[in-house]
């Protein structure tokens, strides 16, 4: 597993298919050789339970608590 840029079930959103979930954890992939990060997936659950998706880490963000 990866290390996560939020902690685990932090709302975030998908900046590829513009979708909100929870972020539940990271996979990367690295190079044996000299253990290059090649790629980082999220996995993401929607709100309230569901299927996981996953996309690059990349454009994933966590959603801004609306200003009160």
């Amino acid at each position: 597993m990866g290390k996560l840029p939020y902690p685990v079930g932090t709302l975030v959103v998908d900046a590829v298919s513009e979708r909100t979930g929870c972020l539940m954890w990271v996979l990367e992939e690295r190079t044996k050789e000299k253990n290059r990060l090649l790629k980082s997936q999220a996995f993401m659950r929607p709100p309230g339970g569901g299927i996981e998706w996953d996309v690059p880490l990349e454009p994933v963000m966590r959603v801004e608590e609306p200003e009160r």
